[in-house]
């Protein structure tokens, strides 16, 4: 039987990890105009490594403070990531309803659905890889010894 305290920090762990991809992401490209052409190219990696750091911590945690299986680590981090590309995707939205000139609006509503797909799919097959790694019967041997 699932506790209901474990319920609740995965999920809290989910949130809190998918908002702060929303804000590495966002608040990047919010920063990108700004930044010189020279230092732009880093700039971005920078945000991809901060999202990667997200990615670990919440895998790890998922994996060995919560004790998860490598299937339900997989399924939580992609919902995290979902969640980040969710909210990337209705910014990009509100933003278009801001300025002159944009997309056609369709497309931001369409990305609504995507971009959580898209992100959260290869992020489920990584973090199951991963997980799946961390719990084999090599690395349960050297926690032992």
């Amino acid at each position: 039987m699932i506790d209901t305290a474990d319920r609740k920090a995965w999920v809290l762990a989910s949130i809190i990890a998918g908002v702060l991809y929303f804000i590495v992401g966002y608040g990047s490209a919010v920063f990108d105009p700004s930044i010189p052409n020279r230092a732009r190219f880093w700039w971005r990696v920078t945000a991809w490594l901060i999202s990667a750091v997200v990615f670990a911590v919440h895998m790890g945690y998922e994996r060995f403070r919560l004790r998860d299986a490598p299937r339900l680590v997989a399924v939580h981090t992609a919902a995290a990531v979902a969640l980040g590309a969710f909210l990337i995707a209705a910014a990009a939205l509100v933003h278009a309803t801001t300025v002159v000139e944009h997309a056609p609006y369709s497309r931001f509503v369409v990305a609504l659905a995507i971009w959580p797909i898209i992100t959260a799919v290869p992020a489920f097959l990584v973090a199951l890889v991963a997980s799946a790694l961390f719990s084999s019967p090599a690395s349960q041997a050297k926690r032992r010894v």
